[in-house]
């Protein structure tokens, strides 16, 4: 027969290993103390953008489907180059926004920008895709996801809103001309 104690000693040292385990979870970690880019209460919000071209989806991803395509299409006058892994495979990292490459397909791909020492993390990501309409015809559609939290107020994410879907609609009509065979100014 077992002692008594020894259902007792073993319940009380698995309680105190469980507590134990549990403040050790509970304890902060880095991204949790002064200076986080943690984002205590985060506003997500989305941009989604789209033109119609008149050039197949292939035809038009083929054109502006790169992934340093956007130093052209967004005109950056510094370029963009691949500063780490390949150019159009995952993990690519570009000049442009430190931007990695987190997802493609045939005609898209999806790219986050990387947190920044010192700065709350806004989860910023971006989506590019053409999409076939028709045969000879089809969209340029662009989506951009991020947390607008860390602005003063309303106002202030409504005019930041409202300042990246211009920036990106022009990227967007830059496309289509270029597509459709036309020359940026």
């Amino acid at each position: 027969m077992r002692n008594p104690f020894e259902k007792i000693t073993i319940g009380g040292l698995l309680a105190l290993t469980l507590m134990g385990s549990a403040a050790y979870a509970q304890a902060p970690t880095p991204a949790a103390s002064k200076g986080s880019v943690v984002v205590a209460s985060p506003t997500y919000t989305s941009i989604a953008m789209e033109i119609t071209v008149n050039r197949p989806a292939a035809e038009v991803w083929k054109r502006i489907g790169k992934y340093c395509d956007v130093s052209e299409w967004l005109q950056i006058p510094a370029g963009c180059k691949i500063t780490s892994g390949t150019d159009g495979e995952f993990g690519a990292v570009r000049t442009v926004g430190a931007e990695v490459l987190v997802g493609r397909t045939e005609l898209s791909y999806t790219y986050a920008q990387t947190p920044k020492v010192g700065m709350p993390y806004n989860l910023y990501h971006g989506t590019l895709e053409a999409r076939p309409v028709t045969p000879t015809t089809s969209k340029i559609v662009y989506t951009l996801f991020f947390d607008n939290s860390m602005l003063p107020d309303d106002t202030a994410r409504t005019a930041d809103k409202e300042r990246r879907r211009t920036r990106f609609m022009q990227a967007l009509e830059n496309m289509k001309t270029l597509v459709e065979g036309g020359k940026l100014n």
